[in-house]
């Protein structure tokens, strides 16, 4: 736990990365509601196949069950269509609003699994304005735990990777921003269970304030 008004990290950051869902936004009724449905229709088991949904793009989890006849790329089509008809439930995470809007908007990214259209519906629902540069499912050939989504990210931005910090919180996220030489945040808010993590936690962005320093670098404080 960070002295209140103290920096959480030493560095100072030329942006910050922002995964969306999660770390932003809670979706997760609304993304099990539609992948239950789907994991039902297969005979998985539903409970289990659930827990490892959560933080990559729809192909990677459908192809990573290596289904007999089952097409990877119709059937994520399909997830996509469902999930932009359901955002019932769909908030923003504590404080991320009013979080956000303290950071320039040319000094950070979104670097979602989703894909643009479902992750533009959801920043809707969730009453988030979309940032100038996002990175969506349809913009890399792998996804996370690959870090090319961060890397990319941080290219649009026109700042090296490892100046910047990431905003994550499912494993494969982390695991993304790890591999990209980036520091990492771990927004533990939708969480069921503690994480054991050796990064920085927080359970939402209330008690965080964002500092510009006079050289345009950013850092996090916790308040």
């Amino acid at each position: 736990m960070s002295i209140p008004g103290s920096a959480v990290f030493a560095h100072r950051y030329r942006a910050f990365l922002f995964d969306m869902d999660g770390t932003l936004l809670n979706s997760i009724a609304a993304a099990e509601r539609v992948w239950g449905i789907w994991a039902e229709r297969h005979g998985l088991d539903v409970p289990a196949f659930l827990a490892t949904i959560h933080g990559a793009r729809a192909i990677d989890t459908i192809t990573r069950q290596a289904l007999p006849g089952v097409d990877p790329e119709v059937e994520a089509q399909w997830i996509t269509e469902a999930e932009i008809n359901d955002v019932e439930g769909v908030v923003a995470i504590a404080g991320a609003v009013a979080f956000l809007n303290s950071v320039p908007g040319d000094q950070w990214a979104l670097v979602t699994s989703a894909p643009r259209e479902l992750a533009l519906r959801r920043l809707n629902a969730a009453g988030i304005a979309p940032p100038a540069v996002m990175v969506t499912a349809e913009d890399v050939a792998i996804g996370k735990p690959n870090p090319a989504c961060y890397v990319l990210g941080a290219q649009r931005l026109g700042v090296p990777v490892q100046e910047c910090l990431v905003f994550e919180d499912a494993i494969v996220g982390i695991r993304a921003a790890e591999a990209a030489g980036a520091d990492v945040m771990v927004v533990s808010s939708t969480h069921h269970a503690p994480m054991v993590t050796e990064h920085p936690l927080t359970d939402g962005y209330e008690r965080l304030r964002v500092q510009r320093d006079a050289e345009g670098l950013l850092y996090v404080l916790s308040v």
